[in-house]
């Protein structure tokens, strides 16, 4: 991605900024995605995503890409400030678990403690992106509007 500083802010009422993801989060457990709520979006936002991503993972694919792709989802308007718990609606890419929408941390069996991004980034225009696009595929499309980020970081190990 871009530098896009900002003051953007983002949290979850699920953990605090590298704390501990809880398993209801997980593929271990009902794998819905957690509330997030942000602050500080940019003047002149037109649309905002959400990512989740994981760079520890161990996955180097032939695109070059590498970690776990876990949350892609984009063409949110910039009037909310919020995800409730289980959000459904908006548009919806793949995850690296090959379906659509959200799919919870679930590191390797016996590989440790991985960290998960969840991204917000607000966009200077509104692009009406088809549903779909992998992360990847979203970034390259969307890189030079991407006007402010900020990210929350979780950390989940596999029981």
């Amino acid at each position: 991605m871009g530098f896009a500083l900002s003051n953007m802010q983002l949290t979850s009422p699920a953990f605090r900024h590298g704390g501990a993801i809880p398993a209801k989060y997980t593929g271990e457990g009902d794998d819905t995605s957690p509330a997030l709520s942000w602050t500080g979006i940019p003047e002149g936002t037109q649309s905002l995503a959400v990512l989740c991503h994981d760079p520890d993972a161990p996955l180097v694919t032939s695109r070059g890409t590498y970690g776990f792709v876990h949350w892609v989802l984009y063409n949110l308007p910039p009037s909310i400030d919020s995800l409730p718990e289980g959000v459904e609606g908006y548009t919806v890419g793949p995850n690296d678990f090959g379906n659509p929408g959200y799919g919870g941390p679930m590191p390797p069996d016996g590989h440790g403690t991985h960290q998960y991004y969840f991204w917000v980034l607000a966009l200077s225009a509104a692009p009406e992106l088809e549903e779909g696009l992998s992360m990847w595929e979203f970034l390259a499309r969307t890189e030079p509007q991407i006007i402010g980020m900020n990210r929350l970081v979780g950390t989940y190990e596999r029981a």
